[in-house]
């Protein structure tokens, strides 16, 4: 404990490369003082199986996705986050299946995470109007830090500037895998839909560095409500997409970290907007303005997050850059659910 807090200490005159290197083996060095937390896109409608394993199989029709997201670009790559995944429906069998890719890049590698996974999700009608879709997750969750990045006290001189001559002996093992159990329930009617995820069920260890005689609390449980209707404005055709307003939300708990979302998504033919409002609960976080198109089967988004925190002044605002391609299916489903924004 004590050493953390000499180090913590002495980069506070070093520039924002230090101050990331801090962060990111704070995490590793002293689990019992940071709690991890997943990224969230802000287009979270573009990497559903994030959000929620139940969306596996919703669109009725194959469909697959990448995205990219650069957090706080004030500082020099704090946060950088890249996903895909591919999921489609059999619908003889009620149900559907995804595959989620994920990796997140924190002080421009200094620490990894990447996760994989595969999910189920069963479809259950319950009547003309509503139906429950319930989905079990399974995946490898893979941690890894880049020794030779970080920085030490011993390595900091305010008159000499950083020696790469360290004393701190390097660890035998830098990364590990464990695995990562999530579940999610969906439900879909024609005037709103609302779900239910449960992320890190049996909390996977993501400690490289074993103290306080491997008591470590593991990757906290991440719990994600979100719902939301649709309004159509004008109907659709052959030719053109519908236009509708989708008014949503999104709420996510990890640890002691809670945030909400809320706001609205447009469609107005091949053109969509969007915007919304994120709070942390400890303070109002970012304004997230949207915006994007779509060509027959692809569909682009990019979007914005302009930090309103106390962070704006040092961290800046966020990008996100998303590409979808959903395969028209001519069979009708057989909920006139209104996930569209989704699609």
């Amino acid at each position: 404990m004590k050493k953390l807090l000499t180090f913590l200490s002495a980069i506070a005159f070093s520039r924002a490369l230090v101050l990331t290197t801090a962060w990111a083996a704070a995490g590793l060095l002293s689990p019992t003082l940071a709690f991890a937390q997943d990224p969230i896109f802000s287009q979270f409608y573009a990497m559903p199986l994030q959000i929620n394993p139940a969306f596996a199989g919703s669109a009725l029709a194959p469909r697959a996705g990448i995205a990219y997201r650069n957090q706080w670009t004030g500082f020099q790559s704090a946060y950088r986050t890249y996903a895909a995944y591919y999921e489609q429906s059999f619908d003889r069998l009620n149900s559907g299946i995804g595959f989620h890719l994920e990796g997140d890049n924190a002080g421009d590698g200094i620490f990894k995470t990447n996760r994989f996974s595969a999910g189920y999700a069963y479809r259950l009608k319950v009547n003309d109007f509503i139906a429950l879709k319930l989905g079990l997750e399974l995946g490898v969750h893979q941690v890894n830090i880049n020794w030779d990045k970080l920085l030490f006290p011993d390595q900091l001189d305010a008159v000499n500037g950083i020696s790469y001559n360290t004393e701190e002996i390097r660890p035998d093992v830098t990364s590990r895998a464990d695995l990562d159990i999530s579940s999610g329930l969906l439900l879909l009617s024609e005037k709103f839909y609302l779900g239910v995820g449960l992320k890190h069920l049996n909390t996977p260890n993501q400690s490289i560095l074993r103290l306080k005689n491997n008591l470590v609390p593991g990757l906290p449980i991440r719990y994600t409500f979100h719902g939301g209707t649709e309004w159509v404005v004008k109907k659709g055709n052959k030719r053109q997409e519908p236009s509708f307003v989708s008014p949503n939300f999104l709420f996510v708990a990890q640890g002691p970290y809670k945030q909400l979302n809320v706001g609205a998504y447009a469609s107005l033919g091949p053109v969509f907007a969007g915007t919304w409002f994120r709070h942390t609960f400890r303070n109002s976080d970012a304004v997230i303005l949207l915006a994007g198109f779509r060509e027959g089967p692809i569909k682009i988004g990019i979007s914005y997050d302009a930090t309103i925190s106390g962070l704006a002044n040092n961290a800046g605002g966020t990008f996100e850059l998303t590409l979808g391609l959903v395969f028209k299916n001519k069979k009708r489903s057989d909920i006139n659910d209104c996930t569209r924004m989704f699609q």
